[in-house]
């Protein structure tokens, strides 16, 4: 016991003479120094390094899905986009991997439905042209209506409910600020690390940095298949509702 004691001691004093004789500067590094970017004036509006999707004049950034040439796209009014569920959904032009994505929506103040026929849309933040369609964020009316919670807004859809249900009331706007860190996959198509996801809406977190176990199929389990750099995609969803709008709709790739 006497030598493990004395044992302490010499090492308790070895710690304390490394801390007298350390200083700060051994743990301060001044490499490398982070790019300057101008914050917008809010929360809300797109700092200097973003590219805007949407800026409330015009699809400039955005193709239909099922007609790339097509001139005319969803309805663009009044500083938003309206979907027209007659056209199909539109994606990016410009492909993403890891980026940080802000977009807001408002559900029609007269809409009308029940469960996933109330308000639906979505927002693939891998658009794929296979399978489920990508990884979809649940985009619904769920201010005063029920559905299976791994499909309500702020899902992602069909793998995990929302942490919480902000949703604001029909006629009001809603905003999703969206971390995306996308899949890497192996040569032989196996996934290297899976996609992860955090999603703040209307500035309540409701996915933490969430590990998909794949796509978001309507039906079926999800799973992977090996892609790269993939569009944004916006769903028209074919509900009997009302269609939704979406504005100001900026990203930032990390």
């Amino acid at each position: 016991m006497k030598y493990l004691f004395i044992t302490a001691l010499l090492a308790g004093a070895t710690i304390s003479a490394s801390a007298q004789t350390a200083k700060p500067e051994d743990t301060e590094f001044y490499t490398p120094v982070p790019a300057v970017v101008s914050p917008g004036k809010t929360s809300c509006d797109a700092p200097s390094d973003a590219i805007i999707l949407f800026g409330g004049k015009n699809l400039d950034e955005w193709v239909l899905v099922n007609d790339s040439t097509a001139a005319k796209k969803w309805l663009v009014a009044g500083g938003a986009i309206t979907v027209d569920k007659k056209k199909g959904d539109i994606q990016t032009k410009r492909k993403f991997t890891d980026f940080q994505l802000h977009i807001e929506y408002r559900i029609p103040a007269d809409i009308e439905g029940s469960g996933q026929g109330r308000g639906n849309s979505g927002i693939f933040l891998a658009a794929l042209p296979w399978g489920a369609g990508g990884y979809e964020l649940q985009v619904l009316d769920n201010y005063n209506n029920k559905t299976y919670t791994n499909g309500q807004a702020g899902s992602m859809y069909k793998q995990s409910p929302p942490l919480m249900n902000a949703c604001r009331k029909p006629g009001e706007w809603n905003t999703y600020d969206v971390v995306w860190t996308a899949p890497r996959f192996n040569e032989d198509g196996s996934v290297k690390t899976p996609a992860r996801v955090t999603a703040i809406h209307n500035g309540v977190l409701v996915q933490n940095n969430y590990e998909l176990k794949g796509d978001t199929p309507y039906i079926g389990a999800p799973q992977y298949r090996k892609h790269g750099a993939a569009p944004i995609k916006l769903q028209s969803h074919g509900d009997p509702s009302k269609p939704i709008s979406y504005r100001n709709i900026w990203v930032r790739s990390l």
